[in-house]
């Protein structure tokens, strides 16, 4: 195993490091819940419908959706605009991962970014 380049009292404390996974799994929650109540009504069922959570992952914003029957990945796939535009309300760089039950969860990862270019980005 390599040594790190730094030495130990230029790393973050243990304390340091605990503090910064709380605070990103409690950005991570109110997120969620801020994205939800952004979606209309349709939207929330089919979401309502997977296992679904946001992870931050070197600054980048993923909402990872996880399908359980075909149906639901049909409509989630269905609804991946919505889903893009709403996300770009909460950060410019964010993907959507989505895993179905007929692929055994090898996940397609979307960018908003490659459905929306600069011209045709929605309003917000």
């Amino acid at each position: 195993m390599k040594q790190p380049y730094l030495s130990p009292d230029d790393l973050p404390s243990y304390r340091t490091t605990l503090i910064s996974e709380i605070l990103l799994s409690q950005l991570e929650e109110t997120i969620k819940k801020k994205f939800f109540l952004a979606c209309d009504r349709m939207v929330r069922i089919v979401l309502s419908s997977c296992h679904w959570y946001f992870k931050v992952n070197s600054g980048i914003l993923m909402l990872v959706m996880i399908c359980h029957d075909i149906e639901s990945y049909q409509q989630i796939m269905m609804t991946v605009p919505h889903l893009a535009s709403k996300l770009k309300r909460f950060a410019n760089q964010a993907k959507i991962s989505i895993s179905s039950p007929v692929n055994q969860g090898i996940p397609s990862v979307i960018s908003i970014t490659d459905i929306f270019s600069d011209e045709d980005s929605p309003s917000m």
